[in-house]
């Protein structure tokens, strides 16, 4: 049973300083880092992502969900808020899942609490996402160096044997 990350999409692009910047100029070009971003994380940490995002506001839209490097993506439909979708999902998953959700909303943290999921801040997620970051390239570093140095996995013996063939090879 994995757990389940939801995140309020707008809410964390809104208050991780990079996605505003990015914001600001290419709103598509946020919600994709933020994407890309989590699906990173979700690999790292083995959750379920759902990122949810308003479109209440747009005239005729329907909810669309979209699957994106393992990432789910919502589009709430009109006049639904991020809010409402997230709070009907806690009460979906809350019984058979472990449930955690984004936001820096207090109105939607007294009800994700409410809904018996667990709240956590966009700082909290920015601080473990950086935590992962440097780990993953630290894996990566190791990978790579275990990579370069065969020699040092393979015993005495076999190295001595190498040794006499690649000799045998260089006088011909």
């Amino acid at each position: 049973m994995k757990d389940v990350l939801i995140l309020d999409g707008y809410n964390v692009i809104n208050s991780m300083p990079e996605l505003h910047e990015i914001q600001k100029t290419d709103f598509q070009g946020a919600r994709d880092r933020l994407i890309d971003m989590m699906a990173e994380y979700r690999s790292y940490r083995g959750l379920e992502v759902i990122i949810v995002f308003d479109a209440y506001k747009t005239p005729r839209s329907k909810e669309t969900i979209q699957w994106t490097k393992g990432v789910e993506v919502v589009f709430t439909k009109e006049k639904m808020t991020a809010d409402h979708f997230i709070e009907k999902k806690i009460q979906a998953l809350v019984e058979r899942k472990n449930v955690m959700v984004v936001t820096n909303d207090w109105t939607e943290q007294l009800m994700v609490l409410g809904g018996g999921a667990t709240r956590i801040s966009v700082r909290e997620l920015q601080l473990d996402l950086n935590n992962a970051g440097s780990s993953i390239k630290e894996r990566a570093r190791i990978t790579t160096s275990q990579k370069e140095d065969i020699a040092s996995r393979l015993d005495i013996e076999t190295l001595e044997k190498l040794e006499k063939f690649r000799r045998k090879e260089g006088s011909s």
